[in-house]
């Protein structure tokens, strides 16, 4: 699903409108959506069928009045609190202020923020700024968004959380913005969603389609493309029922050292469960007793560090369908000196993790030539090193994923940047976004875990895009199932793994 700033998707509906497109039809089918997003959530958490709509002058509280009127028509109690004279608000804003009264909802106006008071029970419909918006929210809508924020009640975003900068994802006053539960966004996401602040505010995506013809979506540039169920099922790998352990897939592993055998273990048990056929682990020698909780299924190859154990590790990896490089390796000088020779001689597709990444970042290991097919899938530590930047960690912004494309185009090979979201940078393409996950999945070893998944699809035959976007989408997928059933609080990376049958059906939450 293409991702767009907010003035494309003002040009877009502008478009629309010169063809012929109606703004009231809009508004109609944006609260209809809006409305059935906020119905799903009150059943799925089983709440009462309370509802406070907080709302600006413009079409985003226009949206929430039509909202409120279909909801109004499933039982729900609702009061509306309006912020501003209905007199200067948008004449969508006041006919749906209309409508919403005479089909018996409740309006009460607030001019000072002590009058409004949130109930302990329901949920918020968040329809106060929408994705014009940008700049500084005034002192009544932070405050109110301050109040909304600490009612400790769920809240429902029309379009996009008030007080957060469509296209930058930039909040500018006092980090006021609403921190929904989820965003009921309309047509396309916004870029803003995924920049600066915008993650933290968005809480869950939920897509509203609001009648924008498809030929303007179609026709619009963007160098953003945010990942959908649709877009990854194709990928998934088909099963042939003739096939055997080979067609599936052969992964060698080179990763582990005896102070962190758990990187390789879990990296490995990914590998195996993402429908690869056999796995091999390549490891120091001496580690067997570390190893020996591995699953039976693994075969372990110990290595010594001396010549003709090197031709062995690399005879053993270019027999395979895909490599995975460096899951707990450590950063000693043997086992730089071993990536050294090794990632230059490789000829199959790879996947380059942890303290692989480390020797690229390092002065020995900027110049090594990689793979054809290569993936580096580092968290934004290892990217900051990778691309030489030695200040704080920043908020990511377009400069900083222009800067991770412009690595990946030098190195030709697809960058997984792993967070919350994470950005999949293939060479000389669009960047994609996967909006799967679950804070929960911020836990060592949970990038093992898809660094093996995605070495396993790329045994399967995928493209090192594909075994990207692919491995991402059901990682995250996995990360929510697992923390829907332990919290997000006690959920393990082995518990990702142990959800990916649900990743794999690709199931929506």
């Amino acid at each position: 699903m293409k991702v767009v700033t907010a003035s494309k998707m003002k040009y877009l509906e502008a478009l629309a409108f010169k063809q012929g497109s109606s703004e009231t039809d809009f508004m109609e089918e944006a609260g209809s959506g809006i409305a059935l997003v906020v119905h799903d959530y009150v059943e799925i958490h089983n709440l009462e069928h309370t509802i406070q709509m907080v709302c600006g002058k413009g079409n985003n509280a226009g949206d929430a009045y039509v909202a409120g009127i279909h909801l109004l028509h499933l039982d729900y109690d609702i009061v509306a609190y309006q912020l501003v004279p209905i007199d200067d608000c948008s004449k969508l804003c006041q006919d749906n202020y209309r409508r919403f009264l005479e089909e018996g909802g409740r309006v009460l106006r607030i001019d000072h923020p002590d009058n409004l008071y949130f109930p302990y029970k329901g949920l918020i419909i968040d329809g106060i700024l929408g994705t014009g918006f940008s700049g500084k929210v005034s002192d009544l809508y932070g405050i109110v968004i301050e109040k909304m924020n600490q009612s400790g009640l769920p809240i429902i975003a029309v379009d996009i959380p008030s007080g957060l900068d469509g296209s930058t994802g930039i909040v500018q006053t006092d980090n006021r913005s609403v921190i929904a539960t989820e965003t009921a966004f309309l047509g396309l996401p916004k870029l803003g969603f995924f920049l600066n602040d915008g993650w933290e505010s968005v809480g869950k995506l939920r897509y509203v389609n609001f009648g924008l013809p498809e030929n303007f979506i179609e026709e619009s540039d963007t160098d953003y493309i945010m990942l959908t169920k649709e877009d990854v099922a194709p990928l998934l790998p088909k099963m042939m029922r003739t096939r055997h352990k080979y067609q599936a897939g052969h992964v060698v592993a080179l990763a582990g050292s005896p102070e962190m055998p758990g990187a390789a273990l879990l990296s490995t048990n990914a590998a195996l469960h993402s429908g690869a056929g056999i796995v091999h682990l390549l490891h120091p020698a001496g580690m067997e007793i570390q190893l020996a909780a591995s699953i039976p299924e693994l075969i372990k190859i110990p290595y010594a560090t001396d010549a003709d154990s090197l031709q062995v590790v690399l005879t053993a990896m270019n027999k395979a369908s895909a490599v995975f490089v460096g899951p707990g390796l450590g950063r000693g000088v043997k086992t730089f000196e071993l990536l050294r020779q090794v990632l230059p001689a490789l000829n199959v597709p790879c996947v380059i993790d942890a303290d692989a990444l480390n020797f690229l970042a390092s002065p020995e290991g900027q110049h090594i030539s990689l793979p054809e097919q290569c993936i580096l899938t580092p968290h934004r530590g290892e990217m900051d090193r990778l691309l030489n930047i030695s200040e704080p960690h920043t908020p990511i912004t377009e400069d900083y994923l222009n800067r991770c494309v412009k690595y990946a185009n030098a190195k030709n090979a697809t960058i997984v940047l792993k967070g919350g979201p994470t950005y999949i940078i293939p060479p000389e393409g669009s960047i994609y976004i996967c909006p799967r996950g679950d804070p929960g999945m911020a836990t060592a070893g949970s990038g093992d875990i898809l660094t093996g998944l995605i070495a396993g699809f790329l045994a399967q035959k995928l493209l090192p895009k594909q075994a990207a976007l692919l491995g991402c989408y059901i990682h995250g997928t996995a990360g929510e199932y697992a923390a829907v059933e332990l919290t997000s609080y006690c959920m393990t990376a082995s518990d990702i793994l142990y959800r990916f049958p649900e990743g794999f059906l690709l199931e929506e939450m």
